[in-house]
């Protein structure tokens, strides 16, 4: 299991929001590619990337920052926020990024991903995005009247290398990710599933490393705060 330590980006800081509100952000550093790199030095080969003011804005906000954290991450980074179009798929992917993380375009124009998973093989991964089961879009701003299984359903054939799913109800508060509906997402497709939201500690990643289908974890405010241990994390998910 690969475990993803987060940097979200709000005015080229790092944050963390609660619950995906804005105006409930936590800063935590105004170097992002130093925190990048000291992920890695850490251990991390993987790193979840979100342009917070770009999913707001349907479009690249904090792209200055990204480019940055490209440049000093090892590994392979995974970029989510405000990525709705397929020139904005193309630009991330011909600057370095592995992985774009596609939302509010998944539910709004599912042909762009179809197209884009298609065209570029395993660097596709759709964001499922639940509050109390039903998909938020527009940064989490708004819910929509389709379920997380249904959003994920419609993309079981289009070829995508994994599901993200959050839990936007306990995204950033530490109370524990919600394993249960994220292993009950994992046994309803057949596409890998990344967990993400309410990460708390080391019992988190125990509880979810082993069970079938879960591709990896996300986790930023337990890092941040120090209560979780990332080389410990990766040596639990590693097995």
């Amino acid at each position: 299991m690969i475990v993803f330590p987060a940097i979200d980006l709000k005015g080229g800081q790092v944050v963390r929001l609660a619950e995906g509100d804005m105006a409930r952000a936590t800063v935590y550093g105004d170097d992002p590619a130093a925190q990048a790199l000291s992920f890695a030095e850490a251990g991390a080969t993987h790193l979840h990337v979100v342009d917070l003011d770009g999913a707001f804005a349907g479009g690249s906000v904090n792209g200055d920052a990204v480019a940055r954290v490209i440049a000093a991450f090892p590994g392979k980074l995974q970029l989510g926020g405000g990525i709705r179009d397929r020139a904005g798929i193309e630009r991330w992917l011909d600057l370095g990024v592995a992985r774009v993380v596609i939302g509010t375009a998944a539910v709004k124009d599912p042909d762009l991903v179809r197209g884009a998973a298609r065209d570029f093989p395993g660097q596709v991964v759709v964001a499922v995005d639940a509050r109390d089961g039903y998909i938020a879009t527009e940064g989490w701003a708004d819910v929509s009247d389709m379920t997380a299984t249904d959003l994920a359903r419609r993309f079981e054939d289009a070829g995508v290398t994994a599901l993200l799913f959050t839990d936007v109800g306990r995204d950033g508060l530490l109370k524990g990710c919600n394993v249960a509906a994220t292993t009950a997402l994992a046994e309803a497709v057949a596409i890998p599933v990344i967990a993400s939201g309410g990460v708390a500690g080391i019992e988190d990643i125990h509880a979810l490393v082993g069970q079938p289908g879960i591709e990896g974890v996300i986790t930023g405010r337990a890092l941040y705060d120090g209560r979780l241990d990332l080389a410990e994390a990766i040596a639990v998910a590693q097995g």
